[in-house]
């Protein structure tokens, strides 16, 4: 069990969200003003996707990034920053007898432009998404090949910018191993283990517990459910020696009918924390925990 638990919060994720919940952040006054407000709430780690303000759908523009975290840290709260590389593998394919008829928001960019925005701004963490699978309901396919995510890990090395390795199924895990293997993350690496998105991994105690007892020695790691499972998955990442993730991104309603902030998602899970006996820590413990940089 931990006892000394970090807690990300991923404000505002990229998926189609904004018409089922009346606050998503969308603009970047919104998603920092969300990111600061976890913080002050008990979140360590604000982890970071941005969006088109006028369509509110997920962007990858660096401009974005740029104005996000320049407020948040102009803000003079204490957070360690984590953004996302997510966006730029992402495959919308024609309908089943059309398959190559890709759709309009088919997004396909390369290793050095998913990281443009990374080496810009020199978080502490960014993630890496560590493998492909159908992604939810209908055509799309999140997308990262083997060859991209060497590229990318390479990339993120250089930068010296702590990697936290996305795995959604057994398969990633299994790669992540490899890209540790081939000296492409440093030790200890962090693992954030994403549980409940179809069609990956589910969120439960069995599917949890057989990928940590499957990670590599020393490795670090969080873990979280998506939607309902998010405060269930809260308690058994720390039962099980990890640490925790919540948020809009993963999870739109407090209690059933109640739609969420990310400051009560993240009270929420810090009450479960103490409840359990253990304590919360700090962003400058966070960055102790995790061997990270200062921040830039």
């Amino acid at each position: 069990m931990n006892r000394n638990v970090i807690i990300t919060c991923a404000v505002t994720g990229a998926a189609d969200t904004v018409d089922k919940h009346p606050d998503i952040p969308v603009t970047p006054e919104q998603i920092a003003t969300a990111a600061v407000e976890a913080a002050r709430a008990g979140a360590a780690i604000a982890h970071v996707h941005v969006r088109d303000p006028a369509t509110g759908q997920g962007s990858r523009d660096p401009a974005l990034y740029r104005d996000v975290v320049g407020r948040i840290r102009d803000s003079g709260t204490d957070v360690v920053l984590n953004l996302t590389t997510g966006m730029g593998g992402d495959i919308f394919l024609g309908p089943p007898d059309e398959p190559l008829s890709l759709g309009p928001a088919t997004d396909m960019a390369d290793a050095e432009t998913r990281l443009e925005h990374v080496g810009e701004l020199l978080p502490e963490i960014c993630t890496i998404d560590c493998g492909t699978m159908n992604f939810g309901e209908g055509n799309y396919i999140m997308t990262n090949s083997v060859d991209m995510l060497r590229a990318m890990a390479r990339g993120v090395q250089k930068l010296g910018v702590k990697p936290e390795v996305e795995v959604f199924d057994f398969g990633h895990l299994w790669f992540a191993k490899q890209l540790l293997d081939e000296g492409l993350l440093d030790p200890p690496p962090l693992y954030q283990l994403c549980l409940g998105i179809p069609y990956g991994a589910e969120a439960n105690t069995q599917t949890m517990k057989a990928m940590v007892d499957n990670l590599p020695a020393g490795a670090i790691w969080a873990g979280f459910g998506l939607g309902r499972m998010q405060m269930p998955m809260v308690a058994q990442a720390m039962l099980l020696g990890g640490h925790v993730r919540v948020g809009l991104e993963d999870n739109l309603y407090l209690d059933k009918g109640v739609h969420a902030s990310n400051a009560s998602l993240v009270e929420r899970a810090v009450g479960i924390v103490e409840r359990l006996g253990g304590m919360v820590q700090t962003p400058a413990e966070a960055r102790a925990s995790l061997g990270l940089r200062q921040p830039a």
